[in-house]
């Protein structure tokens, strides 16, 4: 992905579980967009939900896609 700087963070909840640790998640703003879990959460086990509330970054040249960077507790 990008620079840190170029970088767009959403919040949103998870609305469905998709194959290769793939979610839907509906946005703030009503959008709907596919992410992939970071690494740092895959190497520490986080698991994540349907419904779970998450944080997901992404960049301004694809808006479709994102990466699920925290999880809400």
């Amino acid at each position: 992905m990008a620079n840190k700087e170029e970088l767009i963070e959403f919040e949103g909840v998870v609305t469905e579980t998709l194959p290769n640790t793939m979610f839907r998640v509906r946005l703030e703003n009503g959008h709907e967009v596919i992410a992939h879990i970071s690494g740092k959460m895959r190497k520490h086990y986080i698991r994540i939900l349907t419904g779970d509330q998450v944080k997901v970054e992404m960049t301004p040249y694809d808006l479709t896609k994102g990466r699920i960077t925290y999880r809400a507790r």
